[in-house]
């Protein structure tokens, strides 16, 4: 993409988020900090893990922004026979006796990783492998992943039973995890009368991959102070109990805290929340509009936190104030 400056291309992107936002809002009706929450994730290079129960449109979310982005958009039901193979792809013997390897459905450019927590390990290593390198590897041979790259991966918070739990480990690949609550009485009116209707919404492209590859590299040049990256790096030093910089809620109530990788997507997510709202550089509001969705599940309690009751949330507010 061509401008004069990266001022005027940050101006050129707050104004596209506009624009999407507008076009998202045609299908789904409230949600809008998820909706803003993704979005952040895609221009940030990250993935997002949605947490909410069945029927809030954390399936149709996804298609929507594939839509307005233009981009190929697959959808994964995972279940617990699910093999890594089946996400991947796999060789197999064709007519000329050679072998061919079929492309699974990791190849696309945003991934909508259905109840993730479905699957066995196996296959919930080959997604999470997939995300940090952006390539697979079949029969000794490394595919690259088509760039832009997004995994959206969902999971449902009331059924437990027969779920292998994603560990902290793997948790902390993703950049934000994101919570789906119901929607108010007025939007759920509105809702109800879109789908129960014959109405069929059309939607614009109004970003295609070459403009979203540019604007990922654009958020990571936004110039950020030391004051705001010393407040970043002190938010997640904050969380380790029993360190030098501890809040006394950590010491109180965590077990394990955020880990460096915390520090660079606060910084990065309030690179691109500056953006979005036509900001040339993030400052501490930027990093506290984020800090919810990064450290939410790089938070560990421990079993005082969980006898009292004492949510994520309550401990991150507490580290914001």
């Amino acid at each position: 993409m061509k401008y004069s400056s990266d001022v005027d291309a940050l101006d050129a992107m707050a104004g596209k988020y506009q624009s999407m936002k507008k076009e998202i809002s045609k299908v789904i009706v409230g949600q809008d900090d998820v909706v803003k929450n993704v979005l952040i994730s895609i221009f940030s290079k990250g993935h997002c893990l949605l947490v909410g129960v069945p029927g809030l449109a954390k399936t149709l979310l996804v298609n929507t922004i594939s839509r307005v982005l233009g981009l190929k958009y697959s959808r994964i039901q995972f279940t617990p026979d699910l093999m890594p193979s089946d996400i991947i792809g796999t060789e197999i013997l064709d007519e000329t006796r050679n072998f061919r390897f079929v492309r699974g459905p990791l190849f696309a450019n945003i991934i909508l990783a259905d109840e993730i927590n479905r699957t066995p390990p196996k296959t919930q290593s080959a997604l999470l492998e997939a995300m940090q390198e952006r390539s697979v590897t079949a029969a000794g041979k490394t595919y690259r992943l088509e760039e832009p790259f997004f995994v959206l991966a969902t999971q449902n918070p009331i059924e437990q039973e027969g779920t292998y739990p994603l560990p902290e480990a793997q948790l902390d690949r993703f950049m934000f995890n994101v919570y789906l609550d119901y929607p108010s009485f007025e939007e759920e009116m509105q809702v109800v009368k879109n789908t129960t209707s014959d109405k069929v919404v059309g939607l614009d492209i109004i970003m295609q991959a070459e403009e979203i590859l540019f604007f990922q590299e654009l958020v990571r040049k936004v110039p950020v102070t030391d004051h705001v990256l010393e407040y970043a790096v002190n938010l997640a030093a904050r969380t380790r109990p029993n360190t030098d910089k501890a809040n006394p809620m950590a010491n109180e109530y965590i077990h394990w805290g955020a880990g460096p990788r915390a520090s660079q997507y606060l910084i990065i997510g309030a690179k691109c929340h500056a953006a979005i709202n036509g900001k040339y550089a993030p400052d501490i509001e930027d990093v506290q509009a984020v800090a919810n969705a990064v450290l939410r599940h790089r938070i560990v309690r421990n079993f005082k936190a969980e006898a009292e009751d004492v949510s994520v949330e309550k401990i991150v507010a507490a580290f914001l104030d």
